[in-house]
């Protein structure tokens, strides 16, 4: 059977397809036919006489790996497998289970998942003598997070530490401790975690030529997706893989690197000629997805960027209606633009399912919300847990619900939980003293209850009455309250727990915007508690089957598209995330990030 390749390919992925020998990059744009570029490719070489086993295909997930075999598959109307497609992962995993006696592990090791890892961790912070209710020290969440980044990364723990948490500098030699506890208990248990995975294949193929040139030999080709995602180990691994014919074609698009928060690095596809003499470049510029209207505004965003590969997408559908620029006053009157044009769209014939609302963090979607459960909108909410349903929007909820009502014993056990050296049966004793005091709570009789406790749960106690402190001599509106909370320990708290501790912290901002509007805290609470229940009963009774509008961070969306498309919070400090801007390369990516929403709209 000979495949059509001119009928089913434009120009651009012709060329790809049939001139992809030897080293190459594909910049492939958004919409511009990526996945349907890598498939013919691979048919073409099975075409042309390459034996499945000789080609190895690198995705991002396994979804999309047997997505693209299957597609080669219907092309050249075969059955026939590709044995060696898959992820960075599922590759290093194979090559692992036949080599792993060169690195000092049987062949049966065991793969650690995410929680196996982090339950490791827990034991080597015992082992350091740091119990599992210190507050004072990272979590095991937090130092797993540490040692993944900089494995990834390929940066030492000391140097992240000096770079991203600079108050722990007085802990570096505890953490990296940790961490080499972790590697040693790893290793007495025959086992690796994710990262092992690819840190040791690249240095099984770094190190042993024998076995280096058995697959750089078998794989005459390698073909890599998404490549603007890769971290420099990963480009390593298939730098070494195609180390013998050099026949190594990756695919991905520059201006969509937005994950370098996971130590994926721009750098792999800017430095790709550099790395592989002689490379090919090939452009895939024909969008098939936007009107040219939103391609021009597209384009114009990310032509502000230095660091890139010049691209410039062009359209094929007719042109509509250019992108709007809204300006308002604040998120609740931005909140209800949004919610009329949704109504507006969907009596125009756009179903709520074709149209998305995307933000740059997850703390931007809580006005929204609110807006469309009011109106009865019903939404499917994407990457993460609705606004109210956060465990840290709960704790503040509960540090304004036993100030508002001393007799909460839900929330006093939620309190206390959080503070070092109170455990359950500690707080059991401390809560029918809370419940039981006739007055309100002064901080005088805090401290006699503390003089009661053993001296590990006072200071725990002790941190509580800061945070207690904090919130009596303040401002007591709702809004006031939960300031005092993100001010106090708490964000201490926070930092210590989770890696995302700064995402977390602007949730409670925007909690405290969104309680300006309501200055008695009873009704505060009220409408708090019936925003969590609304979205657990919409949870619990939801129908599959029925349309909803996608609310999703942006980092969620790539690769997805909708006939229409809002972006949130465009505001100085918001998006682009002043943070984020501060970082050597960071505004960027925001540019980046904001193009790869632009590019998600296919007419709205």
């Amino acid at each position: 059977m000979t495949i059509p390749f001119e009928k089913e390919l434009n120009r651009e992925q012709l060329d790809v397809v049939r001139g992809g020998d030897g080293p190459c990059l594909v910049l492939a744009g958004a919409g511009s036919g990526k996945t349907r570029t890598v498939t013919y490719r691979v048919a073409y070489l099975l075409e042309t006489g390459i034996k499945p086993e000789e080609i190895l295909l690198v995705t991002f997930t396994n979804k999309a790996a047997r997505e693209m075999v299957s597609r080669v598959q219907t092309i050249t109307k075969s059955a026939a497998p590709l044995p060696w497609s898959g992820t960075f992962h599922h590759v290093a995993y194979r090559l692992l289970r036949q080599y792993a006696p060169l690195l000092g592990y049987r062949n049966n090791f065991t793969v650690l998942d995410s929680e196996d890892s982090q339950e490791l961790v827990k034991l080597c912070l015992k082992r350091e003598g740091i119990e599992r209710r210190d507050r004072r020290f990272p979590s095991a969440a937090v130092v797993r997070s540490l040692i993944s980044y900089g494995r990834n990364a390929e940066m030492a723990l000391n140097d992240i530490i000096a770079r991203k948490h600079p108050q722990w500098i007085n802990i570096a030699d505890t953490i990296l401790a940790i961490a080499g506890e972790y590697a040693g208990r790893k290793r007495a248990a025959n086992a690796m975690d994710f990262d092992d995975l690819l840190v040791n294949v690249r240095d099984l193929l770094a190190h042993s030529e024998a076995v280096r040139k058995k697959f750089a030999t078998q794989f005459r080709y390698v073909l890599v997706d998404e490549y603007q995602d890769t971290n420099k180990v990963q480009a390593s691994i298939v730098r070494l893989l195609s180390s013998v014919y050099r026949n190594v074609l990756v695919v991905g698009d520059d201006a969509q690197s937005i994950y370098s928060f996971r130590a994926a690095s721009i750098r792999n596809i800017l430095d790709f000629e550099a790395q592989y003499p002689g490379a090919k470049v090939f452009r895939l510029e024909t969008n098939y997805r936007s009107t040219p209207d939103i391609l021009d505004l597209a384009n114009d965003v990310i032509s502000q960027n230095a660091d890139q590969y010049e691209k410039a997408l062009r359209g094929v559908r007719d042109r509509f209606a250019k992108p709007q620029v809204r300006a308002f006053a604040d998120q609740t009157e931005e909140a209800g633009f949004i919610a009329d044009r949704i109504l507006e769209l969907g009596a125009e014939g756009v179903p709520l399912a074709h149209m998305a609302v995307l933000f740059r963090a997850a703390f931007h979607s809580q006005a929204l919300e609110i807006e469309l459960t009011r109106r009865d909108i019903p939404y499917d909410y994407r990457g993460g847990v609705r606004f109210f349903e956060r465990s840290h929007i709960k704790d503040v909820l509960a540090y304004l619900r036993i100030f508002h009502n001393h007799s909460d014993t839900l929330a006093w056990m939620r309190v206390l939980n959080m503070h070092a050296g109170i455990g359950p049966a500690t707080a059991e004793k401390i809560v029918p003293l809370m419940v039981g005091a006739q007055d309100e709570l002064a901080v005088a009789y805090l401290e006699e209850v503390g003089s009661g406790l053993s001296a590990r749960a006072r200071l725990g106690w002790n941190d509580f009455l800061c945070v207690w402190r904090g919130l009596a001599s303040g401002d007591h509106t709702p809004s006031g309250l939960i300031t005092a909370v993100k001010d106090s320990k708490y964000a201490e708290y926070l930092e210590l727990q989770y890696p995302d501790y700064r995402d977390r912290l602007q949730d409670i901002e925007q909690l405290a915007l969104f309680a300006e509007r309501e200055p008695d805290l009873t009704k505060f609470l009220a409408e708090a508690s019936m925003q969590e229940s609304y979205a657990a009963a919409q949870a619990r009774g939801a129908d599959k089957e029925e349309e909803k509008i996608v609310l999703s961070t942006i980092h969620q969306a790539k690769g997805l598209e909708w006939e229409a498309v809002f972006i949130l919070n465009l505001a100085a400090g918001q998006f682009p995330n002043e943070r984020a801007s501060a970082e050597e390369g960071g505004l960027q990516e925001e540019r980046r990030l904001f193009y790869v929403a632009i590019t998600r709209a296919k007419k709205h």
